[in-house]
Parts: C-alpha cells; structure tokens; sequence
C-alpha cells in the first residue's frame, strides 16, 4: 500500500512539473497572440527553451550523479553543428521541415552522447575539481576545433581542411558549407517555439523517469556513498557513464534547437564557451541541485529577467544581482530550507485536518 502510495506521489509531482510548462506554454502563447510580448521578447523564446533543457540535463550530471561538469557547452555545440550541418546538406535532398529536422534532433543527440561516452570513459575516474577541469578543457577545445575546420561539397563529395576555403580545391559547381571562424550559414530555421516545448516534456519525461527508475536509484546511491554502493555490487562505471551520456545527448538536442533558431551559427566564447557552461550551471545551482522543476524556474527568471529589466537600463544588473542573492539565499540559507520544511509540515497537517 505504502508502495502504490509513495508511486502516486512520485507521479503527481511528475504531472505538476509537465503541467508547469504546458501552462506556461500557453500563456506565453496568448501574450504573443494578443500582440503582448514585443519581438526581443518573442525572440529569446526557443533560446529559453534550450536552455532549461540545458539545465535540466546538467542537473542530471550535478544533482543526480554528484559530479561537477562544466563541459555542457561543449556537448551542445557538437549537437548544434553536426544537427545544423545535416540540415544545410540535406536541405535540397528531404524537403520536408518537419522529418529533416527531426533526423537532425537525433543525429545531434547521437552526436553529443557518443562524445559523452568518449570523455566519460577516461574523465569520470577522476573525482571533484578535477573532473570539472577536464571537462572545462573538453569545452574549450571542442569550440576551438570547429573554429578551425572548413568543410565544402562538390560534386567529388565533401572536402574536409584546417587552413582555409582555397586549400578545400572545390569545383566551380562546390559550396562551403562549414566556413571555419563564420561557422555554418543558411541553417533551415526549423526550430519553433511549440516543438521546443514538445521537446521540454520529453527531455523531463526521460529525466524523470530514470531519476525514479532502479538506474536512478543506483546512480544516487553513488552520488551519496560511492563505497558502499560498490560493496552491494552495483557498477559505478556503467552507471555514471549512463547519466554522463543521457545528460550530453539531451544537451546535444538543446544545441539543434539553438542552432536552427539562428541564420548563421558561429562557435564564439559566448555561445558555446565558459561562460555558457557557468551560467548553465547558475541555473542549476540557483534552481536547488537536483530539483528539476527548480531548474526551469531558474532558467526562466533568469533569462527573461535582463530583458524585462531593459526599461531600467541603469539598474537592471544591479536587480538582477539582488534576485540571484535572494534566490540563493532562499534555496540554501539552512534558515529558509527549515522554515521551508516547517511550512510544509504544517500544511500537510492542515490539509489532513480538513
């Protein structure tokens, strides 16, 4: 009984995280479609998307799995150039949107998670600050390659070079489609606000479940007591690697979303760099570490705060700097976590009262 009791808690809070985003999915909705939003606004929407799926999956890594990474730049910038890069290709070949774009979500994620797979299997038998060093350098390095490569297509195939686009040797008939440092231009813009959102709910569905599924248990088991988990026989390989994985082939689908949102996608520091790697994890940490419905909310306030903020252009870093500390403060200070449970507690009892 107490197991088909706790079973529908777990699904309840599931249900109200997925109604969380479908409300604000069509609130949003009706705001742009009564001319409420203006277009900077409507503009940051598929950003905003991929970035709570960003937060969401690097929860997964942070909260579930208790290692730090901060290489989740890295693996959304392969799924933005491999999604974007099958897209440009494929324009002429598969003319409808809806199926090259889909192809280009799981070529992205598949992109993303064998690359997770690959730095996984060496990095995560390092432990703490050091694995968040390496995948710091993963990042970093990923960004600088594909600043480095030009990849043209003529009727020969494709041609492949680190130097420029003359030592590609292309035929007349030939076009770059990968131009080094001016990235990839002329991406298809498939990416719309409602398939994002359709891609927020399946993102949650997958986490979710394997948070509460046996794998879930067995990779918090880890996060909390890796000896003792070892001792009971579970594979702390296998598990860790499974979570590395899931959380860089979901951050691979936010980086095919970002990417077909754009006209011309470029790898610069400040899309798929450090400082998109920290504020992904700002996102986490502000949002409680492994709260997922805390994530979205923090990737929502925290996105769409400076924006709304515009109108005070002289204070709005400085009221963005005071809702980061107030929300800091809110979800860690040991004062408002018990007043927190307190206030729980007590409406619980109310409720069994009434």
């Amino acid at each position: 009984m107490s197991g088909m009791k706790k079973m529908t808690k777990t699904t309840r809070n599931n249900l109200i995280t997925y109604a969380m985003v479908i409300l604000l999915f069509v609130i949003m909705q009706t705001l742009v479609s009564t001319g409420n939003v203006s277009s900077l606004l409507q503009g940051l929407l598929v950003p905003l998307c991929a970035y709570i799926i960003l937060a969401v999956s690097l929860n997964l890594t942070v909260g579930i799995l208790g290692e730090l990474s901060l290489g989740h730049a890295g693996f959304m910038c392969v799924g933005a150039f491999t999604g974007a890069f099958f897209s440009k290709c494929m324009a002429d070949a598969i003319p409808a949107a809806g199926f090259r774009y889909f192809l280009a979500l799981l070529i992205g994620a598949a992109a993303a998670g064998i690359c997770g797979i690959l730095i996984g299997i060496p990095v995560l038998r390092l432990k703490g600050d050091y694995l968040a060093i390496v995948t710091l350098a993963f990042g970093e390095i990923i960004k600088n390659i594909v600043n480095i490569l030009f990849i043209g297509r003529d009727a020969d195939g494709f041609h492949f070079s680190t130097t420029d686009t003359r030592s590609l040797g292309l035929l007349p008939d030939g076009e770059v489609i990968v131009n080094g440092p001016q990235g990839i231009t002329g991406t298809p813009k498939d990416s719309t606000f409602f398939i994002s959102v359709i891609l927020i709910l399946i993102t949650l569905f997958i986490v979710l479940n394997l948070i509460h599924s046996r794998s879930g248990r067995a990779i918090m088991s880890i996060r909390d007591n890796r000896i003792a988990a070892e001792s009971v026989g579970i594979n702390i390989t296998k598990y860790k690697l499974m979570a590395f994985s899931i959380s860089a082939s979901l951050a691979g689908v936010a980086g095919v979303i970002y990417a077909h949102n754009l006209a011309t996608l470029t790898a610069q520091p400040k899309n798929f760099g450090y400082n998109m790697s920290i504020m992904i994890l700002v996102f986490v940490v502000l949002g409680g570490i492994g709260n997922i419905r805390g994530s979205i909310i923090a990737a929502i306030i925290l996105t769409l705060l400076p924006e709304l903020l515009r109108g005070l252009s002289d204070y709005r870093m400085l009221i963005y700097a005071v809702v980061l500390i107030a929300m800091m403060l809110f979800n860690w200070s040991p004062k408002a976590i018990e007043w927190r449970e307190n206030y729980t507690a007590k409406f619980k009892r109310n409720k069994k009262e009434a």
